[in-house]
């Protein structure tokens, strides 16, 4: 579980770091209000997580909208078979 964790925490702050951060910070000011019985900076700690989330929900949101539907393409027609193929030959003759 140690190593599991920093991985993880690794890898999605690579991927948003600008929502990760924000939810660091977020974090931080809810485990300090909490411990220090600070309740507005515990509402500000979770307003700003709450706010992180948010914004990382809208985002992927909207990069689901931008991205284009795929269609599959294929090289050769449904049920191809040699005969509907043309024969490729070589030339006797060689151009010099």
């Amino acid at each position: 579980m140690n190593v599991i964790l920093p991985r993880f925490l690794k890898s999605a702050y690579r991927r948003e770091p600008i929502t990760g951060f924000i939810l660091l910070v977020g974090t931080v000011d809810t485990t300090i209000g909490g411990l220090g019985q600070y309740g507005s900076l515990v509402f500000l700690g979770l307003a700003t997580v709450g706010t992180a989330i948010a914004l990382r929900w809208w985002q992927i949101q909207r990069s689901k909208e931008l991205q284009p539907e795929r269609v599959a393409q294929y090289s050769l027609p449904p049920r191809s078979s040699r005969s509907q193929l043309p024969v490729l030959s070589m030339s006797k003759k060689r151009p010099h």
